[in-house]
């Protein structure tokens, strides 16, 4: 998600939420307070091991329904009204450049990457496609989780000044950048699906930098909750604040404390999405079903929206399969596996790119240009935008 101002409606902030309320803060960042307890409780029960194992093979397959659909249903998003969106009236000025840039330059510039590495059976390159990927993974959580604090914070009624933001922001991308360079990296050797390749290093003098500005943000942000304090202003709620820094200090900077979190954390990264995905489809559907539906449709709302929901769900899972698996995965049986078993390479791994390198291309291309149409959908240029205002 990207940050943007909502408007929210009259009253909002004073209405109560009870349950809703709860259920809204341990899916956009509470449940990590939870996991992080038990993960530390079930590895001593089990042993380390044991625990791993178990709690990799739980994630590798919940990614089927969660981590790997929340990228796709990112591309339905994106996509739909592509014809409105680029000459009609629907996108304008600057949106729709970035619209362009983020749909077609970027993925035209990532394949020209891919191919490029596949010709020559590059690891190098197609490695550093997969750094880049890593460096941007800790910019999209954090910028994530600013936007989780924007619009729920929005939707309650609480406004930030344009000190408070620029504060906020600093933060977000301070946390980023030492959780990037922390720890010290020497250019080691890294496996990223079969694909080799060595990280490019960055010295001990950068990670301390980083951190001296990172904790330079903290005093900031500190100071700026201090002054909401004494102004006694209204703060935001509980769901805001834990997204906000779950994304940024457990998700981000500490996310290997805890072994078997470092399984968990794309999930749950993944279900903070789903929750705003969620809320704006289920606002769009309510909308419909009052302006667009013809008396033969008016069932219940509730069947209506879940209809509606229930076929984007099911078009993200079987659009994800599709992406991270079963044409990657055609793609080295047939091209990769088959070159080496009709002796063009005797060993798979003289290929260069090991035995999968079209996995781990798709999977790269996808969570970089993710990164990239995230930063279209969620603005408030965008006028779907506007049904997360509402209840």
């Amino acid at each position: 998600m990207t940050a943007g101002t909502f408007v929210a409606e009259p009253g909002l902030a004073s209405r109560s939420w009870g349950g809703r309320s709860f259920l809204e803060f341990m899916i956009t960042g509470g449940l990590t307070l939870a996991l992080f307890p038990l993960a530390y409780l079930y590895r001593h029960a089990i042993g380390l091991d044991d625990a791993q194992y178990k709690i990799s093979f739980a994630a590798f397959y919940a990614a089927y329904v969660i981590n790997d659909p929340h990228f796709s249903v990112s591309y339905l998003l994106f996509y739909k009204n592509i014809k409105q969106r680029l000459w009609g009236d629907e996108f304008g000025g600057a949106q729709r450049v970035r619209y362009l840039v983020a749909g077609f330059l970027v993925p035209i510039a990532l394949v020209a990457w891919i191919t490029a590495a596949m010709v020559v059976k590059s690891a190098a390159i197609l490695g550093a496609m997969v750094q880049l990927m890593y460096l941007l993974v800790g910019w999209h959580y954090v910028k994530q989780g600013f936007g989780v604090l924007s619009v729920l914070s929005a939707r309650r009624g609480v406004r930030f000044s344009p000190l408070e933001r620029r504060v906020l922001l600093t933060h977000c991308f301070a946390g980023w950048a030492y959780a990037w360079a922390s720890p010290a990296e020497a250019g080691r050797d890294y496996e990223e699906a079969g694909v080799m390749y060595r990280a490019i290093a960055h010295p001990a003098g950068l990670e301390l930098v980083t951190l001296v500005v990172f904790c330079a943000s903290c005093a900031a942000l500190l100071a700026v909750v201090g002054r909401r304090l004494w102004l006694r202003q209204a703060f935001p709620p509980w769901a805001a604040s834990s997204g906000y820094l779950m994304s940024i200090w457990l998700w981000t900077i500490f996310s290997q404390v805890d072994p078997l979190m470092i399984y968990l954390i794309p999930a749950l990264h993944s279900l903070q999405y789903w929750y705003f995905v969620y809320l704006l489809k289920r606002n769009e559907a309510h909308f419909q079903y009052r302006t667009e539906a013809r008396p033969a449709e008016q069932a219940p709302f509730l069947r209506f929206a879940a209809r509606r929901l229930g076929l984007l769900f099911v078009s993200a899972v079987g659009l994800a399969w599709l992406l991270f698996h079963g044409i990657p995965e055609l793609l080295d049986s047939t091209i990769v596996a088959t070159t080496a078993a009709m002796g063009l390479e005797p060993d798979v791994s003289p290929y260069g790119l090991g035995t999968t390198p079209y996995l781990a291309a798709f999977a790269t291309f996808i969570n970089i240009h993710h990164y990239f149409i995230d930063h279209v959908i969620w603005r408030r240029e965008n006028p779907d935008t506007r049904f997360l205002q509402q209840i």
